[in-house]
């Protein structure tokens, strides 16, 4: 394990000596593996099982790692969730809002109508706990403000969607989907706090699995997203102008609430480690919740345009915000004198 950690170091100090980012290369790889062999059939299915038990995984460590004194303050943390909350779900919609009155040559409607759905959607949950955990943030205060996230829009997306959408499709909540982040999320964290005892000496001698697991995970979420996309041919759907114009408008979105958590929680008088959660949870959209819930929310003929605008949102917050965790995460090993986990 000593010599695997040792290994990783070294691949990574010679890529960022020609300055290259090995987990960006990977991520880009990833894509274009998922671009030229999409997962389909039964390799689709086992991708998907792998990403359900590499999350599960993830979280067990987290709860491992985590003191239930670190855990219970990171659920009081209520400043922290609350501003969180208002970029999610009050934030991102006005600016879905303003995009609409983009004329049509630069966003069409149907894709002004995607990027509105996207921004009404709850905030990822592994990879913004993932990204906090790389950038050396507040892992308990993400793991509780995504996971607070994703079950309050289980609820209020759709409500906000029947509302700023005019959707009449006779929206329901999706219990399936609470079991699921119970099972997926909960249930491993708990575990893990309740195995504490005995995990957590053995995950600090080998830090190298939480770190495999950290990145392991979002390289197994990239793929399994973008084959979803492939196999629903929707970049097929658009021309190349109109995918330029709408990753522009995706960038600027991503943007200006990265700026905007950014000086909020600057001002507000965050620590460092809550001003990475918030920037992280504050500025994810998630894709798992995204996709079922557009199916029911729009008519299937039109379904793969109005998610185009999340799967490119999805993959560029993933490649900036890893571009970002490594960045601070280097920045807090050197301030320590140490090294990464």
């Amino acid at each position: 394990m000593h010599q695997l950690s040792a290994a990783l170091r070294a691949v990574e100090r010679a890529l960022h000596r020609i300055g290259v980012d090995g987990y960006v290369l990977l991520l880009l790889c990833t894509v274009a593996l998922a671009t030229l062999l999409p997962a389909t059939g039964r390799a689709a299915t086992a991708v998907s099982a792998a990403v359900s038990i590499a999350i599960g995984l993830l979280f067990f460590l987290y709860g491992a790692r985590l003191s239930p004194r670190e855990a219970l303050a990171g659920a009081r943390h209520w400043r922290l969730h609350l501003l969180i909350l208002a970029c999610t779900f009050v934030l991102f919609p006005l600016l879905g809002e303003a995009a609409r009155l983009l004329p049509a040559s630069m966003l069409a409607p149907q894709l002004a109508t995607g990027v509105l759905f996207l921004t009404l959607l709850p905030s990822t949950v592994q990879s913004s706990v993932a990204f906090t955990s790389m950038a050396r943030g507040n892992v308990a205060a993400a793991i509780c403000a995504a996971t607070f996230s994703s079950l309050i829009g289980i609820v209020l997306t759709p409500l906000l969607a029947a509302w700023l959408l005019a959707a009449d499709t006779g929206v329901r909540i999706n219990g399936g989907q609470i079991l699921d982040i119970v099972l997926q999320l909960l249930v491993p964290f708990a575990a893990g706090q309740l195995l504490r005892r005995w995990v957590a000496p053995w995950l600090g001698r080998h830090r190298v699995v939480t770190r495999v697991v950290d990145r392991g995970s979002i390289l197994l979420i990239v793929y399994s997203a973008f084959s979803e996309g492939v196999r629903e041919g929707i970049w097929g759907q658009v021309t190349a102008g109109q995918i330029l114009w709408l990753a522009l408008v995706c960038a600027v979105l991503l943007g200006l609430v990265l700026g905007f958590t950014t000086v909020a929680s600057r001002r507000l008088g965050f620590a460092w480690a809550d001003q990475v959660t918030i920037r992280f949870c504050g500025s994810k959209k998630s894709l798992a919740n995204g996709l079922p819930l557009a199916t029911i929310l729009f008519p299937a003929a039109t379904v793969g345009l109005t998610v185009l605008p999340l799967m490119l949102f999805h993959q560029l917050q993933l490649m900036v915000c890893t571009v970002l965790a490594r960045r601070w995460g280097r920045r807090r090993v050197d301030e320590a004198g140490g090294e990464a986990p």
